[in-house]
């Protein structure tokens, strides 16, 4: 038995898991079945099938679940609240975007015992360090091969395995491999024997060749040793020494290697493999940059839709599709508002099959989940369609369920020169809408009913129909068109982002106000951006600006971001509901600063009078390019594409530069035939990047196919700014952008100035 199982089941809760619990699974308020689930012995599958349903069965396992969530917290299990108490019912949910799983436990005390159960098994996935993780996948790929459960395996399973595992490898060779790990000669493997096979297997020579260049006996690299290769290779400099002994205590498995100050092949290579070996610089990954600046000087990451999971001709509106969008560290949401056909308003897509949501439910949900990942303020983005009743009926919703963490008069008073910080913000909700007027009359209290001709020219921001069109106005009995009636409670409740029409940036400079936010298409930014970038830059230095997907997207597939957050755009809006490069490069550029949702802009595009232009970068007095170059040397245990049993990969590198027009650039290496295990390419991509500090780099892996399109096998998106130099590794992460464990690419990355 794998003895970290063992340890953990003897813990009360597990047990009840393992001896395994009826309970109803639950779809919808009339689709209600009872599974029968259980936790395996090797304390990481759930096995659950029907009663009756003869042999079908499902699984899935502890690792792709990320929390439990306790009572009635799902829309399914409000439905049913009713008939089952919250204490029966909990929710399981997974990682990336597969859906939740809804139960009802037969008493109290079987549900707390699963919910308790699973959450210590989740916390333990967690906490597996790089060796831990690798043997826990060697051992499952072990049992999954075993079919006859007798704890052994023959050459013929071993080489079925192999090729489960997506090795494709000669028959001699792995013979001989299978042999020397056979110790007892017996003709097969039992589990600590095919981990040492697996070893043997995976024996890598390029870590091997980087070790013995360092190593003084071949056997170990000592203190100096280690220092010299962390200042040479990973180019650490003055802190290598320190770091050097840390890194020996940390990763280093033989005590008595550790006890003499040195590193051996194995600790070398766990070293590489972990959090510091990888691509990005770990001290970018948590929060660290200065977040006292105006709300205008950062990147902010936006969704659009939010409440859909699908598209936006017939997806179905969510409260879920809001947990999800802020657990990924999303701070502008958006809610799109209609009359409600019993008095209280709805949030859908106008006119179209979506399915509705209570505004009561989407806000109760944001007080819920704003701030568990981020303590930085969301944005809630009106789109507001409802009759002035309604409206007032928004705000009290908006009042009662928010209470003080609702931004409803200025922070000091004041009338802002520029907008407040996310650190004065934090754990607040700002409401984004149209408003009556601006923010200083709420100091005098001079507020009139009339809506302005500025805010009846709004119609650029309403982002109604499923075209983006503006909604028709009514015409009054003159003919005229008459003026949309804005509810002054809920007008009052707009302090910081007042959604105002956009008049030219000429306009702005000498009119507009800081808290004054204007919406855009992605096609007019766009065009913003290419013919008049350096003034699209110093605009969003002072004010925000949202940009959203164009009408036609109705499958709501998304923009690329890039181009807008080139001059500067904070709120650029997408579908986080859509998976695919531009959320790749949502989750790339947010990814740092502690995922809070919010990076602070490059000092070029946080200066009013800034000259930079991202058609032009080199014009820039600041213009610094760098040059970068990415030898990929290997693979590790990529994942299979294809499930048809004897298919295997044929996999080969992209690297893709996203930044402004002059930095875009590809380059891929060749394909390796028939090898996703450990291909190997020595192979060296360069690239001349004119704008740093705002490009992305994403590295993808596809398996090559000659007659069709390539298959996407996985990829990992960061920032340039937060790329560590030296042999490090690529953790990458799927279509979803969840890990792939353990597949990985090991590269060797050096960044120079342009000589």
């Amino acid at each position: 038995m794998d003895p970290e199982v063992s340890r953990i089941q003897d813990d009360p809760d597990v047990k009840v898991m393992m001896a395994g619990s009826t309970l109803r699974k639950v779809k919808s308020r009339s689709w209600k079945k009872q599974r029968h689930f259980r936790l395996l012995e090797d304390g990481l599958t759930i096995w659950y099938k029907s009663r009756w349903a003869g042999r079908g069965h499902s699984t899935f396992s502890v690792t792709e679940m990320e929390a439990v969530r306790e009572g009635h917290h799902s829309e399914v299990l409000l439905s049913i609240a009713e008939e089952f108490p919250a204490d029966l019912c909990f929710t399981l949910v997974f990682h990336g975007r597969q859906g939740n799983l809804d139960l009802v436990a037969e008493s109290p005390e079987e549900a707390k015992a699963w919910i308790q159960g699973v959450r210590k098994l989740i916390h333990k996935a967690q906490t597996m360090d790089e060796k831990e993780r690798l043997d826990q996948w060697v051992w499952d790929w072990f049992k999954k091969a075993d079919k006859n459960k007798d704890g052994k395996m023959n050459f013929k399973e071993v080489r079925k395995l192999l090729k489960m595992m997506n090795v494709d490898m000669n028959e001699e060779h792995a013979l001989h491999l299978f042999t020397m790990a056979d110790k007892s000669e017996s003709g097969s493997l039992e589990i600590e024997q095919f981990v040492h096979f697996y070893k043997m297997l995976t024996q890598r020579d390029e870590v091997w060749k980087v070790f013995q260049d360092y190593s003084g006996d071949g056997d170990k690299l000592m203190l100096e040793e280690l220092e010299n290769f962390l200042s040479i290779e990973q180019q650490e400099g003055k802190q290598s020494s320190q770091h050097a002994q840390e890194l020996i205590d940390r990763y280093e498995p033989s005590e008595s290697a550790k006890k003499h100050g040195a590193m051996t092949l194995d600790g070398f290579q766990i070293y590489l493999c972990s959090q510091e070996g990888s691509i990005f610089k770990p001290e970018h990954r948590d929060l660290h940059q200065d977040m006292s600046q105006p709300l205008s000087h950062y990147f902010i990451s936006s969704s659009h839709n939010t409440y859909l999971l699908e598209d936006q001709l017939r997806g179905q509106s969510s409260l879920e599709a809001y947990i999800q969008a802020l657990k990924r560290g999303c701070r502008c949401v958006e809610v799109d508002c209609w009359d409600g056909s019993d008095g209280e308003p709805v949030v859908y897509h106008g006119h179209t099959l979506t399915s509705k949501i209570l505004f009561r439910d989407v806000i109760s949900t944001l007080k819920e989940y704003a701030f568990k990942v981020s303590d930085f303020p969301v944005i809630l983005s009106l789109e507001n369609h409802c009759g002035v009743e309604q409206q007032t009926l928004m705000a009290q919703h908006l009042c009662h369920i928010l209470g003080e963490t609702l931004v409803t008069t200025l922070l000091d008073g004041q009338v802002p020169q520029q907008l407040p910080s996310p650190q004065k913000l934090k754990g607040k909700i700002l409401l984004k809408a149209k408003k009556i007027s601006g923010p200083e009359d709420c100091v005098d209290e001079t507020l009139t009913d009339d809506v302005s001709d500025e805010e009846e020219m709004a119609n650029d921001d309403a982002e109604s129909l499923s075209t983006e069109d503006p909604p028709a106005e009514p015409l009054n009995h003159d003919g005229k068109k008459s003026k949309s009636k804005l509810s002054k409670v809920l007008s009052d409740l707009v302090v910081y982002c007042k959604s105002v029409h956009f008049h030219g940036f000429e306009h702005a400079r000498s009119h507009a106000k800081c808290y004054d936010i204007s919406s855009f298409s992605e096609s007019k930014a766009k065009r913003l951006a290419k013919d008049a970038g350096t003034d699209f830059v110093r605009y969003n230095s002072r004010q925000l600006s949202r940009i959203y997907p164009g009408g036609l997207r109705t499958d709501s597939s998304n923009y690329n971001p890039q181009e807008m957050w080139n001059v500067g755009c904070q709120i650029v809006a997408l579908n986080f509901q859509t998976a695919g490069l531009e959320m790749d490069l949502n989750d790339g550029l947010f990814g740092q600063n502690g995922c809070c949702g919010y990076v602070l802009k490059p000092s070029f595009m946080r200066d009013g009078n800034t000259q930079f232009s991202p058609e032009k970068p080199e014009e820039w007095q600041g213009y610094k390019p760098l040059r970068l170059s990415i030898q990929v040397i290997s693979g590790q245990q990529l994942p299979k594409v294809n499930q048809k049993e004897g298919s295997i990969v044929d996999p080969l590198v992209r690297v893709e530069i996203y930044g402004v027009p002059q930095d875009q650039a590809k380059e891929e290496t060749s394909h390796i035939n028939n090898n996703g295990f450990n291909p190997v390419w020595n192979e060296t991509l360069n690239f001349v990047i004119h704008a740093p500090e705002l490009a992305l780099v994403r590295i993808e892996v596809e398996d090559y196919d000659k007659a069709s399109r390539n298959d996407f096998m996985g990829q990992f998106t960061l920032p340039f700014t937060c790329i560590q130099a030296g042999y490090r590794h690529i953790h990458l992460l799927s279509k979803d952008g969840t890990a792939i464990q353990p597949s990985s690419l090991f590269v060797n990355i050096s960044i120079s100035e342009l000589t």
